[in-house]
């Protein structure tokens, strides 16, 4: 090979590599990114708590290790969204189907949720599942509870606000870590709404609405959780 020949090449040479090593660090941040967007975040450990179920059983946190399960704020004579709420945490039980799956509803009205009350409840909306606990406890407990998990729930003195509550549901994994996924931002989304929307983007609340966005989403990181 000629001089002339042997100095093209290595011209050639040395504009190939750095588009190969640009190609091979572009494919590694296109799969570091897809990893994350799938991966999910975790939040913090579940606030500990000690409660009593609609068959009077103390319920803890210790209790629910080892399995993937919802939590959410509600109370039984709501006229609003906790039917809602009840009936997608039904939707999610069903399709998961899964003896390490569970659901902790935690009454915010306990001085008429009684345990008895609680059982006709959940016999009400169709709730089977043995791990599916109804819980109620003291007022001001549950309140210091909803503060830790930060899902909203209205002041107990105040009357108008005392039965107010958030539609959030938080996920917890089998080691008692609160979970989530990402959003299309990459930010943590922290909680998922227990809600119906009148939209597929699940921008617009609305009590018949047809809708279900985070509904989907929980069935399917439950799943990736119970792997």
């Amino acid at each position: 090979m000629t001089n002339k020949k042997k100095q093209k090449a290595f011209q050639k040479s040395k504009l190939i590599l750095p588009i190969i090593v640009f190609a091979v660090l572009f494919l590694v941040i296109g799969i570091g990114m897809s990893y994350f967007k799938k991966s999910l975040y975790t939040i913090m450990k579940v606030p500990e708590f000690a409660l009593t179920d609609q068959n009077s059983r103390k319920i803890t946190n210790k209790d629910m290790l080892g399995k993937v399960y919802l939590v959410e704020f509600f109370y039984s004579r709501c006229p609003t969204i906790c039917p809602v709420m009840n009936s997608n945490m039904k939707y999610i039980d069903e399709q998961i189907n899964n003896p390490d799956f569970g659901i902790i509803s935690i009454s915010i009205d306990p001085t008429n949720d009684t345990p008895e009350v609680l059982k006709n409840h959940a016999k009400m909306i169709g709730a089977k599942s043995p791990n599916w606990h109804f819980l109620s406890g003291n007022r001001d407990y549950i309140g210091k509870l909803a503060d830790m998990f930060d899902i909203y729930v209205g002041d107990k003195e105040d009357d108008s606000e005392s039965l107010n509550h958030s539609g959030m549901i938080a996920l917890v994994d089998k080691e008692g870590n609160l979970r989530c996924r990402f959003d299309e931002n990459n930010m943590p989304v922290l909680y998922y709404s227990g809600l119906n929307y009148e939209d597929e983007a699940g921008t617009k609340t609305s009590l018949r609405g047809k809708y279900h966005p985070d509904r989907e989403k929980l069935i399917e990181d439950i799943r990736k959780l119970l792997k």
